[in-house]
């Protein structure tokens, strides 16, 4: 095994485990000084025992640089694969009738991977297809594309799909719902999105009735085919309460005009909450199972997903992300209709 494959695939760990992204940062760090630095000199360092002298390369990088350039599998990576391991329970079925994941970032906003290397991870994974889904301009926190960045990545979504095929790239957005229920770009360019997910980022704790009305605005738009975590909680660390909205009527307006409740996947959201999850499934919304993943190892958390939509009872054909790219796309093209 190459050493910098081995920091690569714990990097790919540590992210589908969430770790603190400093440790993330460390591996990826060495990774990437491996690669600069080319396999002869690794060698020639580790035999001479400077691996250290290495600017971003730690006794433990360098041990697990070592283990790999000796022939075997790293105990840390060997460690990681044990413990990070995430396996399907009750929603097994609904993980496998996924064809594709419709809200995950690259680098082109604030993923840590590029396009080409989360399609790949996809692919891997099983997928048909993704949804590329960067953040729109006003998260400047996240480096959200404006028009111009955008157009820039819808040439660069082309040229892969090209070399990738028959895998597919759909082309998409996550869009910031702004205070008055506006979407943060252009409305050119939102017609042009294969699939478009909006949501709230700012100004979360809002009044009931002026947050309910933003959404079901947003909700009501033809270019918005998902509502992306709707509560915006946050479960560790210091957490973040659920935003406070009228769920009876902003889930009327998702289904009077079709559009899919995420249930996002990420562990420290694990959002919507339950009760909501069965309110909208009273409503007879569709759902999209989203990891969000900001990088490759997060793609694998659509499990959790399943296993939530699976304990509500939901089935294969309610989940708008088991239909092919080609109907996802129809459906979605339907709401501008």
């Amino acid at each position: 095994m190459r050493p910098a494959d081995a920091l690569d695939r714990i990097v790919y760990l540590l992210d589908r485990a969430l770790a603190e992204s400093q440790k993330v940062r460390a591996f990826a760090r060495a990774r990437d000084v491996v690669d600069e630095v080319g396999d002869d000199e690794v060698e020639r360092l580790h035999a001479a025992g400077k691996l250290t002298e290495l600017a971003g390369i730690g006794p433990t990088t360098a041990r697990v640089i070592g283990q790999a350039l000796d022939g075997g599998v790293p105990d840390y990576l060997a460690h990681l694969e044990d413990e990070t391991l995430i396996e399907p329970d009750e929603g097994a079925g609904l993980r496998a009738a996924l064809r594709g994941d419709c809200h995950l970032h690259s680098t082109w906003s604030d993923g840590g991977a590029p396009i080409e290397k989360m399609a790949r991870t996809a692919m891997a994974l099983g997928h048909e297809y993704m949804v590329l889904t960067d953040h729109s301009p006003r998260l400047t926190i996240a480096h959200g594309l404006n028009a111009e960045r955008l157009r820039a990545q819808l040439d660069e979504v082309a040229t892969l799909n090209e070399k990738l095929a028959p895998f597919r790239i759909l082309t998409g957005i996550e869009v910031d719902i702004l205070v008055d229920g506006a979407l943060d770009q252009s409305e050119e360019l939102l017609a042009r999105l294969d699939v478009v997910v909006a949501s709230v980022h700012s100004k979360l704790r809002m009044e009931r009735q002026e947050m309910t009305r933003r959404m079901v605005a947003a909700v009501a738009s033809p270019h918005v085919d998902i509502l992306g975590h709707c509560t915006g909680r946050k479960l560790v660390g210091r957490g973040r309460p659920p935003s406070v909205f009228d769920a009876d009527i902003v889930f009327a307006a998702c289904a009077q005009f079709d559009t899919a409740l995420e249930i996002n996947c990420r562990p420290e959201r694990q959002d919507p909450p339950d009760e909501l999850v069965d309110l909208a499934i009273d409503w007879g919304l569709r759902f999209a199972v989203d990891t969000d993943a900001h990088a490759p190892g997060q793609m694998e958390w659509q499990v959790y997903g399943c296993d939530k939509a699976a304990r509500h009872g939901i089935e294969p054909e309610q989940i708008v992300n088991t239909m092919t790219a080609d109907d996802l796309v129809d459906w979605a093209s339907s709401h501008a209709g």
